[in-house]
């Protein structure tokens, strides 16, 4: 992970950390391009299987976080989190969301098992993808809202809007059995299973409506495990949602400075007018408040110096507001190119929206942060906030 100073007062990524950075950067570069991004986005299956491959056996990149006794690379969240804000600056196009950020951080927390390890193993190679088929409630899991039912003909029931669930291999489903709730593992091609695509505002991010019908499933997670597992799926999550929001926007902030610097209006710069230093000026304190708090709840996940909970919710309030606000200035900057179809600002502004509403809005995070700190917070659900001390 990060290094920390002597004073706990400032972290910096390390050597290892500033080379995945530049490695990731590069292959989405080559890979993920503009044009590459709009074909992909428009067609049947919205990315490349074998540059998917590519990320899992090549780069290593999927299960950064996953420990070598599973297949991963037996690093921390915060590299997981270095490569994301990548993927994010360059609104790549792949089940990043069902497969890195819920997927395989559930299967980490699953005990091990012949099910639970084959998978995991399949997802960090790049050879399989999968899709996260949980209802989550502002992104907290909510029990009650549970709509599957797990019985002796398999799984029934439907689960709407699952990310990445119209291309996935497999479907991670929360489902409640004779014994209580359980985690379980579909085949998203087999028997029983009807995924029907939605029609979104952001086409690089797909959903679809998935139904159950006496579908085969395998048990990852028993009534002794599944909530904690999903609990911990869904604050890794929102962890790397926030990074990833925090990649688009800086990639938003470059285009406008340069955007800035090169269009000349009445024989200047537009970018030495005060109306646009001052945009600019309040983009870069967005972003910089937003990374701040994205790499807080990674890092607070990595070493349990904060409620996860907390971290997360405080992470999603800032990122996604953040990310709404610089894509807006973003196209104000550009001015009437930025509203058109032939510009990139539009697909970062409609990925922005999109974010905004998943696993909880800014909104819903804000208020569940006031309900674990302030004076209205009970005694019993109180949580741990970081005092800078060593842990």
């Amino acid at each position: 992970m990060a290094e920390k100073r002597a004073d706990n007062s400032e972290y910096r990524f390390t050597e290892e950390q500033q080379q995945l950075r530049t490695a990731v950067r590069k292959f989405c570069a080559d890979n993920f391009d503009e044009p590459t991004v709009r074909r992909l986005m428009e067609s049947d299956v919205t990315f490349d299987a074998r540059v998917w491959n590519r990320l899992g056996s090549e780069l290593g990149v999927l299960g950064l976080s996953v420990p070598e006794a599973d297949g991963g690379a037996g690093g921390s969240l915060v590299d997981q989190a270095v490569a994301v804000e990548e993927f994010g600056a360059a609104l790549a196009c792949g089940p990043l969301f069902g497969t890195v950020f819920l997927a395989i951080p559930a299967l980490v927390a699953c005990p091990a098992g012949e099910a639970r390890d084959a998978l995991l193993g399949e997802l960090v190679e790049g050879t399989r993808t999968a899709a996260f088929a949980v209802a989550d409630s502002a992104g907290a899991f909510d029990a009650d809202a549970v709509a599957v039912a797990a019985g002796p003909g398999g799984l029934t029931g439907t689960v709407p809007r699952v990310i990445d669930a119209g291309a996935a291999d497999e479907l991670l489903v929360a489902a409640v059995g004779p014994d209580g709730l359980g985690l379980y593992a579909v085949d998203a091609g087999g028997a029983g299973v009807q995924r029907t695509p939605l029609v979104t505002l952001d086409l690089t991010r797909p959903q679809a409506n998935v139904e159950f019908s006496g579908a085969p499933a395998r048990l990852l997670a028993g009534p002794d495990e599944a909530e904690r597992v999903i609990g911990h799926a869904l604050h890794v999550g929102s962890a790397l949602l926030a990074v990833e929001q925090v990649g688009a926007a800086q990639h938003l902030l470059d285009l406008s400075v340069d955007y800035a610097k090169a269009r000349l209006q009445f024989g200047r710069q537009i970018g030495s007018f005060q109306a646009i230093k001052h945009k600019l000026a309040d983009m870069l304190v967005d972003l910089e408040h937003a990374r701040s708090t994205a790499y807080h709840a990674a890092w607070a996940l990595t070493d349990a110096s904060d409620d996860p909970a907390l971290a997360a919710s405080i992470a999603q309030a800032t990122c996604s507001a953040a990310f709404s606000r610089i894509a807006a200035d973003t196209i104000q900057i550009h001015g009437g190119i930025g509203f058109t179809w032939e510009h990139q600002a539009h697909l970062y502004f409609k990925r922005a929206a999109t974010d905004a509403a998943l696993l909880g809005s800014a909104e819903q995070h804000r208020d569940r942060v006031a309900a674990m700190v302030l004076d209205t917070a009970t005694a019993d659900g109180a949580v741990r906030v970081a005092d800078g001390l060593p842990v």
